[in-house]
């Protein structure tokens, strides 16, 4: 297999009270506080459909992680054994995407207040999708 390369464009970032790594949580369901998501004008349409109490993915540029990491601790803590990150959520890794499941809690044109959110102030946002239910209920 051969290594390919791919650009990726930012299409809003985070605003959130988290500024310093070590003041985030592991995850947004564990006290993560309310953010907003601001996006760029050119993307505008792309928020159609979008409303309060969406539950959305939201994919985040982790622009402050370490991106030669290929083996952690999870968590850190130093009583786990030494795991691969491809099988954890650990945001140090070769192509350090963060993966966020948040509620809309309010829309103002092209901001989204949302809740779970643990990443930190300026993260770059480069997709959204929708939390999908049982087949039924798309």
């Amino acid at each position: 297999m051969q290594e390919q390369s791919f650009t990726i464009v930012s299409i809003g970032r985070v605003e959130s009270p988290l500024r310093r790594l070590e003041d985030a949580p592991r995850q947004g369901d564990e006290d993560a506080p309310e953010a907003d998501l601001v996006f760029v004008p050119a993307v505008v349409d792309g928020l159609e459909g979008i409303g309060v109490g969406a539950r959305l993915l939201v994919l985040t540029w982790l622009d402050r992680a370490a991106r030669d990491v290929l083996t952690v601790r999870p968590r850190g803590d130093v009583s786990r054994p030494v795991t691969g990150v491809f099988a954890t959520r650990s945001p140090d890794r070769p192509n350090p995407l963060g993966l966020h499941q948040v509620v809309v809690l309010a829309r103002d044109g092209l901001r989204l207040r949302v809740s779970g959110l643990e990443a930190l102030d300026g993260t770059p946002v480069v997709d959204v999708k929708p939390v999908l239910g049982p087949v039924g209920e798309r």
